[in-house]
This record gives C-alpha cells, sequence and structure tokens, in this order.
C-alpha cells in the first residue's frame, strides 16, 4: 500500500514537502512513505502476523528496495515495521508452504527438488541483500520482536537504531535448519565477538537491546517506538541534506573494504574517484562551508 500520511511520531514533519510515491511499486505488505525531502519510510505492513515474512512479502521488498536504489529522488531510506513487533521472522503458517510443497512432492526425484528448493532460497537470499545493495543508505528502526527473519533483515542495513523493548534473535536451529538468508554470513562483520555470536546461532537464545547495544548490533537505544523511530528519521534527513555523490560514494566503499584487502579497496577507491572528484557536489561543498550556508545538490 503506498500513502501519504504518516504515523504519530512523523506528523510533526507534516511542514516539509512530499514528493509523489506514484513511482514505487504497488504493495499489498509494504507501506511507503515520504516524511521529508529525499527520504523514504518503507514499513513492513503485516501488523496481524507480526510483520512475519511469507514469499509475497520477501518479493515486495526487493522490488521496493531495487527501485529505490536507482530512483533520484530518493537519497536515505528508514526501514521499520508497523504494529506491535518490527519482525517475528518466518510466517509458519503461509511462508513454509511452499518450502513443504516441494519436500513432499511425490512427483518429483533429489535434483528437481533441489533446484526448486534453490530458487526459493535465492528468492529470500536476495530480497534480504537488497538493503545492502540499494545504494542509498539505509537505517532500521527496530521495536519489540526482531527474530530470525527480522535479524537477518536488519543484518543488510547500513544503521540498526531500537527501542528499549526490542528482543533480538537467531531463531533458525529452533525450526531445524541453519539460518541461510544472511545473519550468519553478515554478522561477524558487524560485530567482534565471535564466541556470542556462535552461543546465539547454536541456542536460538534472546538478547535485549541494551545487549545488543553492548554486542555492536546496533548503535542506539531508544525508551520506545516513536522516539527510535523520530530519530531514525531525523538521522535520514541529515544524510539527506549531504551530497548523494559522497554518501553513496561512501556506502559502496565501505561495502567493498569490508569484503576485500586493504590494498584491494584502496585501489577501487582510486579508479572511483579519478571519476567521482570530477563532480560539481566538491565545488559546492566547498563553497558552502567558506560562506557558512547550506549547500544544495542535484539529483543522482
Amino acid at each position: 500500500m503506498i500513502r501519504n500520511t504518516l504515523e504519530a511520531p512523523l506528523r510533526a514533519l507534516s511542514t516539509h514537502s512530499r514528493r509523489a510515491l506514484s513511482t514505487v511499486p504497488q504493495c499489498k505488505f509494504i507501506d511507503v512513505s515520504t516524511p521529508s525531502e529525499y527520504v523514504y519510510h518503507v514499513q513492513l505492513n503485516r501488523p496481524d502476523r507480526r510483520n512475519a515474512f511469507n514469499i509475497e512479502l520477501w518479493k515486495e521488498l526487493r522490488s521496493v528496495f531495487d527501485h529505490l536504489s536507482t530512483y533520484s529522488k530518493c537519497r536515505s531510506v528508514v526501514l521499520s515495521g508497523a504494529g506491535k513487533s518490527f519482525c517475528a521472522g518466518i510466517d509458519l503458517q503461509d511462508g513454509v508452504k511452499g518450502l513443504m510443497a516441494i519436500i513432499q512432492d511425490a512427483d518429483m526425484d533429489v535434483a528437481r527438488k533441489s533446484r526448486a528448493l534453490r530458487e526459493l532460497i535465492n528468492t529470500c537470499q536476495s530480497s534480504f541483500s537488497a538493503p545492502e545493495k540499494c545504494v542509498k543508505p539505509v537505517i532500521s528502526a527496530i521495536h519489540s520482536h526482531c527474530i530470525g527473519a527480522g535479524i537477518n533483515l536488519v543484518a543488510s542495513c547500513d544503521i540498526r537504531y531500537a527501542s528499549a523493548d526490542t528482543i533480538f534473535s537467531i531463531r533458525e536451529v529452533d525450526i531445524g535448519l541453519a539460518a541461510d538468508v544472511g545473519i550468519l554470513n553478515r554478522i561477524n562483520k558487524l560485530v567482534g565477538n565471535d564466541s556470542l555470536t556462535r552461543e546465539l546461532a547454536y541456542t536460538a537464545r534472546d538478547i535485549n537491546a541494551t545487549q545488543a547495544l553492548q554486542y555492536g548490533l546496533v548503535s542506539r537505544v531508544f525508551d520506545n517506538k516513536d522516539n527510535c523511530l523520530e530519530a531514525s528519521v531525523e538521522l535520514a534527513k541529515e544524510i539527506a541534506a549531504k551530497s548523494p555523490i559522497a554518501v553513496q560514494g561512501s556506502k559502496i566503499a565501505l561495502n567493498y573494504a569490508r569484503d576485500h584487502t586493504v590494498d584491494d579497496s584502496i585501489n577501487f577507491l582510486l579508479t572511483w574517484n579519478q571519476s567521482q572528484l570530477q563532480s560539481e557536489d566538491l565545488v559546492k561543498s566547498a563553497m558552502a562551508a567558506m560562506s557558512k550556508q547550506k549547500p544544495e545538490f542535484k539529483d543522482v
């Protein structure tokens, strides 16, 4: 569902301009709004299921982030969940139907089942990789339950804020599988405690927001959901006011450096900036700093 109205914590931002959302993919389980110019708010919208993921939600999430990545009017994104929870994991009632249908299909041999399962898993993996591959910074505003699919999703975001009531859990071992949609592949690139990572992955036990802050999984904790969402939007506005060439280049460089050696990433930036340093944003930023005025940048 696409809308231009916002929840209570964002109503104070109504004086800011809002852009038409007609270009955003139409979704059943994702709500997209613009709380401020160049800032997009992507909200998981299955509150009756605590935003648990089914295949349709996975597909919609990728569609939205693929669009925002190339949409020039978007410079930063806030990701949140509607209702009582950010995300309670996989919808076991609905989301596992496709998996079981493949496994229990007596007309398919092992090779064909494996091909079908690979396609299904890839759909989920590519969806949760979409916020990471989006060239615009993504800030997750997390509250209450962030379990299983939820923690897999926020691990692919740039910045994670949480409300004090948030509970995190790598829950997949409790449903008989190793997490295969990103958390085990990303978590130790986000935090520095391999021992705790393995403890959480092997036991599926919960940690609270304070522990997640100490662990390094989130960067700030807020009293409640509204404060967390409002702070996330304010951060997104601050980022959106910067040069989009510089911000997007920084995300691309940080992601590349995470996965490569220092020498490789320095050489990558050498090639990247030989073109990007020719941007007019560099001159505008310098002139604005000298004149103590706010610079305005063209879309990219």
